[in-house]
């Protein structure tokens, strides 16, 4: 019976376990998948660059592309040895302001480029916002099922970096009209805004 249980700990004992095997095996698919698709989204920022035309735009997309360079070697790092990486989770401040232009304004309807000579801004805003968003959601799943803290912890807080880059992207989109925005009427608005009420009295601790 003790020969069992101090295999059971050898096998199970994370404490005595080299942290650069202390993954679990969902967590080790999902950070693959999020990886490959941080991956394929730089690939897809390099490619694309080629065909933008606003130099406003061109330079989101460099910074993004080394923001992005670098949140893929810190992820990198830490998957390979499961400790502290050597240069922390950065915090991503985009460049412009928030101001965002609600409502809808007639344009032409949008269909697929027929040609790479189609291959326009809006058409590469929306592939790095696609990535961007991909991204997010990769992370996040990632983060769940991650059983390492420091691996767990680099990708929650690489989330809210994607999606300001994210964000960044769609007020692009949207100043452009390329991402219109509509609203509900007036009164369903605040209908919606007053749905919820506040708890009252003091909250238990």
């Amino acid at each position: 019976m003790n020969m069992n249980n101090q295999q059971q700990q050898n096998l199970t004992g994370t404490s005595q376990m080299p942290a650069n095997i202390s993954h679990g095996g969902h967590e080790l698919f999902d950070a693959h998948e999020a990886i490959s698709g941080l991956v394929g989204g730089m690939e897809q920022y390099m490619i694309y660059e080629q065909y933008v035309q606003d130099p406003q735009l061109k330079t989101m997309m460099n910074q993004h592309k080394t923001f992005l360079t670098q949140v893929y070697n810190t992820l990198v790092e830490t998957l390979k040895t499961g400790n502290e990486p050597t240069v922390k989770t950065q915090t991503y401040n985009m460049a412009s302001g928030n101001d965002v232009l609600y409502g809808m304004t007639p344009s032409q309807p949008k269909k697929p480029a027929q040609s790479v000579n189609e291959i326009n801004d809006q058409c590469v805003s929306s592939f790095m916002m696609g990535c961007l968003k991909s991204s997010a959601s990769a992370f996040t799943m990632a983060a769940l099922e991650s059983t390492n803290p420091v691996l767990r912890r680099v990708f929650a807080d690489s989330v809210p970096n994607m999606i300001e880059m994210a964000y960044e992207v769609f007020l692009y989109q949207n100043k452009h009209q390329y991402y219109q925005v509509p609203q509900l009427k007036q009164e369903d608005m605040q209908n919606y805004i007053n749905g919820f009420a506040p708890v009252q009295g003091t909250i238990p601790h």
